[in-house]
């Protein structure tokens, strides 16, 4: 059995500031300038492996989503003032090339560089960090525009996505399987809006989405979070569990907690421990997928479930666990050694291979959301 390498002292200290440093050094930089796209407009989806822009690559609508988030939140924190304007250009961009561009309602699930329709589903999981992303601009300046744009988004969500089984479909057309992951991304979507509003509307609407994970997405007998779901909810066997997901709850049930009170500390710790049982010997780096029974799937392991399990062991911090701030420093050196000491400043390998080979030659831009949030968080909690 392979050994964890040895993390000195200091290297464990520090990593919060070196990682506040990089992101805004290298990252908001990085992907605002080679990231944004001047001649079209809206960011760039992925950067070739030497940092240059992939401006062939089709421009997934979360991804934009997303990228607007990171910049609003880092304006929102204070790391990076210029955040706020970025985040701005690229909410016009997507409310002008995304939103309901066939007159139809809702917004389009991918667009060519060039912003025109490449495919026009409505997919809940882009809807969800569209939410996301205008709650945290919204939380900038309260701008009645953005407001009105949240509450279009509602409209459609509760007119047009919604399910008969609860819950939302994954997008429309309808399709099958349904997903635990999109009613994930809603639930942290609608913690954000009542982060941005303080609208208690948005504590029932999380409240919607607590209640789905107790009675459907989470196996209360083997602390499993299921995946993949027939219409009514039957789950599809056998159950494929992703410890980064079991991870991203943990962090998600501490926000429900603290807008709510209600206590989430037992389903919290379950859930943390499940996603331990699914790790790589040799880094302590989570791996992609497992089954119900712990055994390992998919020995990959790619960035986000490494940011995903310091943000859960950050919420047990903050919940004032013993010794989690201590194993939250160590997952996200884990993630500086592994993930993101790429030779592009400011850049990250998106995934590895059991032999620890990276998979992805690109560096995609869709890992920017989950790197910042860590450590925006790490910062909020753990200094």
């Amino acid at each position: 059995m392979a050994e964890e390498p040895v993390m000195a002292a200091e290297e464990t200290a520090e990593v919060v500031a070196r990682l506040k440093r990089r992101m805004i050094d290298d990252a908001m930089p990085l992907w605002s300038t080679v990231g944004w796209d001047d001649a079209a407009g809206g960011f760039i989806d992925r950067l070739h492996r030497d940092g240059t822009a992939d401006a062939a690559a089709p421009r997934r609508v979360f991804v934009q989503a997303r990228q607007i988030w990171c910049y609003a939140k880092a304006a929102q924190m204070g790391w990076y003032p210029e955040g706020r304007a970025i985040a701005l250009k690229g909410l016009e961009h997507l409310l002008a090339k995304a939103k309901s561009p066939d007159g139809k309602p809702g917004y389009v699930h991918r667009l060519t560089p060039e912003g025109a329709v490449l495919d026009g589903r409505r997919d809940a999981y882009d809807h969800a960090f569209i939410l996301f992303a205008l709650a945290t601009v919204y939380g900038l300046d309260k701008d009645a525009q953005v407001r009105a744009e949240i509450d279009a988004l509602l409209g459609f969500l509760d007119g047009h996505l919604r399910s008969p089984h609860g819950g939302v479909h994954e997008g429309l057309p309808v399709s099958l399987p349904r997903r635990q992951n999109p009613h994930m991304h809603l639930f942290e979507a609608m913690i954000a809006c009542f982060d941005a509003t303080h609208d208690l509307s948005f504590q029932n609407r999380a409240g919607e989405f607590f209640a789905l994970f107790l009675a459907n997405l989470y196996d209360k007998q083997k602390h499993v979070l299921s995946e993949y779901f027939e219409e009514d909810w039957s789950k599809i066997e056998p159950v494929s569990v992703e410890p980064g997901h079991q991870a991203e709850w943990v962090w998600l049930l501490k926000g429900f907690e603290r807008i709510t009170g209600c206590p989430t500390g037992q389903r919290r710790s379950e859930l943390l421990a499940t996603a331990l049982r699914y790790c790589d010997e040799a880094t302590g780096c989570l791996i992609d997928e497992g089954d119900a029974s712990g055994n390992i799937r998919r020995s990959t392991r790619r960035l986000w479930p490494q940011t995903e399990i310091a943000k859960a062991w950050i919420a047990q911090a903050e919940s004032g666990e013993a010794g989690a701030a201590d194993k939250a420093r160590a997952a996200l050196v884990r993630l500086e050694r592994n993930y993101l000491s790429h030779p592009v400043k400011g850049g990250w390998y998106d995934q590895f291979d059991r032999d620890g080979k990276s998979l992805v030659d690109t560096i995609p831009a869709s890992s920017f959301y989950h790197v910042l949030c860590a450590v925006t968080e790490a910062e909020l909690v753990l200094e």
